[in-house]
């Protein structure tokens, strides 16, 4: 695993919480803003200015959003 900055792991703990929620409860517009927000914060993050992500990075990244950092579910697929 790739060692990410805190901030932008943060970062993507937070919009994954944001989609979880919206998910739950469509149509919330203040979730899309955030969620807006979100994915601006994390791609535009200076961790990528050297380099642009991979898909693998990018799937890395996302593998820490989840709540119980369980990859299951990606295996399973």
């Amino acid at each position: 695993m790739r060692p990410f900055p805190d901030d932008l792991a943060q970062a993507q703990q937070e919009w994954s919480a944001a989609y979880r929620q919206l998910a739950e409860r469509p149509g919330r517009t203040e979730l899309r803003r955030r969620l807006y927000r979100l994915s601006a914060r994390l791609f535009f993050h200076p961790y990528w200015q050297q380099r642009r992500p991979s898909p693998a990075a990018w799937q890395e990244l996302r593998d820490l959003g989840r709540p119980d950092g369980d990859m299951s579910e990606r295996l399973q697929q």
